[in-house]
């Protein structure tokens, strides 16, 4: 019998701070009830200036880990999926794991920005499988310090907030990754950047500070892509797997935006009291949206032994992928 990786342990942690629409709207000079007319928010979370990406991630560990109830030594790699990490260079991964007290795991971080827990979640699944160890998957994100205040894209949508997931060997087949499908799409590499402070354009005196912050090109471009990007790799997951849209318990979609994902669900065949749904009081916090939301989601209402769930993201890049997981 071939070895699994089983979800063993959730955690989720956001900033103190929250902040509702009516803030940002009269910020831009937006009409009550824009914003979460366009994309479903009604509030998310931003950092306080004590806050920091690694104190986010360590809480979210800390939560996944003692729910999991293993020893700590057994860990074997902490991958953290993030796009703002504390700093350029060191990774942030070491500092998270050893925080977290795991002395005997390597430590890295992935930078696959919406899409980086999905393919965080692969990685771990084969080391887990392949090593016999115990894995840790963090995705965190600190936004609200990438976003341009002035442009209306990008300043309704993000948020801030961590999720975690530890994963364990398991010899039943019906757990861990079922299925897989990962895509990129490079041709759409420019729609959602920040364009400068990498080897491209360094940081420098001469450089705008509105060039450090996020931008969005084509708001429209980019829901048409993700939609068809999140539905296609949902549809060969759930291939992959063996199953039909039908068997999935619940669809735990990357929270980019309502209409988004209500999309994809539509496509797919799935109702939306299957899909999981965290946007309205969290926001957009890229990667950590999907281990955020499953948290979220078994606390208030626990995932059953032997449910399957379908998690499906697309974001910058463009980058995405889905899987189906056997709880």
């Amino acid at each position: 019998m071939s070895r699994m990786a089983r979800i063993i342990g959730l955690g989720h942690q956001v900033p103190a701070r929250r902040v509702g629409n009516a803030e940002i709207e009269a910020s831009l000079g937006l009409e009550g009830g824009w914003i979460e007319g366009r994309t479903g928010i009604r509030s998310r979370f931003w950092a306080e200036p004590g806050d920091t990406l690694s104190g986010l991630a360590t809480k979210a560990g800390e939560m996944a880990l003692e729910r999991a109830g293993i020893d700590r030594k057994a860990i074997g790699l902490v991958l953290l999926a993030t796009s703002t990490p504390n700093h350029l260079l060191p990774p942030s991964a070491p500092l998270v794991a050893h925080r977290l007290q795991l002395e005997m795991a390597g430590g890295v971080d992935l930078a696959g920005a919406c899409a980086g827990f999905i393919y965080a979640m692969t990685f771990a699944d084969g080391f887990v499988r392949l090593h016999n160890k115990p894995a840790i998957v963090i995705a965190a994100n600190i936004l609200s310090r990438r976003i341009n205040p002035a442009e209306r894209a990008s300043a309704v949508l993000f948020a801030d907030g961590a999720g975690a997931v530890v994963l364990a060997p398991s010899d039943n087949p019906g757990h861990g990754i079922l299925g897989c499908s990962l895509a990129a799409d490079g041709s759409a590499y420019g729609l959602i950047q920040i364009p400068a402070g990498g080897s491209n354009r360094p940081f420098s005196d001469g450089i705008d500070i509105t060039d450090t912050r996020m931008t969005i090109a084509n708001g429209r471009e980019v829901f048409v892509k993700a939609v068809e990007m999140m539905s296609r790799c949902s549809g060969e997951a759930l291939a992959a797997a063996g199953v039909s849209a039908s068997d999935v318990a619940r669809f735990v979609p990357h929270q980019a935006n309502a209409r988004i994902f209500n999309a994809v669900g539509k496509a797919l065949g799935i109702g939306e009291d299957r899909i999981v749904k965290t946007i309205a009081e969290y926001g957009n916090s890229s990667a950590a949206t999907i281990p955020l939301s499953l948290s979220v989601a078994h606390a208030a209402k626990p995932i059953q032994p032997g449910d399957k769930l379908l998690l499906a993201a697309a974001g910058a890049g463009l980058t995405g992928g889905a899987l189906v997981v056997g709880f």
